[in-house]
């Protein structure tokens, strides 16, 4: 599935970059600047009294990055058995990080004047990673960030 937005912009230096991604039935955003790399469904290896949200760690190029279940984090329903998945690896604090989601889209140029605040209705576990919203022709783009997302069960940081 690819996702598009018919008023996305070419990209320039006042338009906000955001990888687009499925998580269940909702498209979020991903700071471009964030993402290093998409890489396919890819083995993971549990790790022994992990967070919850923690899906596992992998390889990537003899580097290991922890891999968040986004649909854990968001406290949505499993992926389904059977259901493939996709790595997109972001950096935060010199760390790499696996974010596991549904579906990658496009790269979106958005104007950042047309940005809003998340909604108020919006779960906790939601406006917790939420930093505004994108309408876009039929469909509301969230934008994940991502230092919050890496904040897990009340810790102040990922730590494994």
């Amino acid at each position: 599935m690819s996702i598009r937005a018919e008023n996305a912009l070419v990209a320039t230096d006042s338009a906000d970059g955001l990888v687009s991604i499925r998580i269940g039935a909702q498209t979020f955003g991903v700071p471009v600047l964030s993402v290093q790399d998409v890489i396919s469904e890819t083995p993971i290896n549990r790790v022994p009294l992990a967070p919850p949200e923690v899906a596992g760690s992998l390889n990537l190029r003899g580097r290991i990055v922890t891999a968040i279940d986004m649909r854990r984090r968001l406290g949505m329903e499993p992926r389904p058995p059977g259901d493939r998945s996709i790595n997109v690896i972001v950096e935060h604090g010199g760390e790499l990080y696996a974010l596991v989601v549904d579906d990658v889209g496009d790269v979106l140029w958005l104007e950042p004047a047309e940005r809003e605040a998340g909604p108020v209705t919006l779960t906790p576990e939601w406006r917790a990673v939420c930093a505004g919203l994108y309408r876009l022709e039929d469909d509301l783009l969230l934008v994940l960030n991502i230092p919050q997302v890496l904040t897990l069960s009340g810790s102040s940081a990922l730590a494994i």
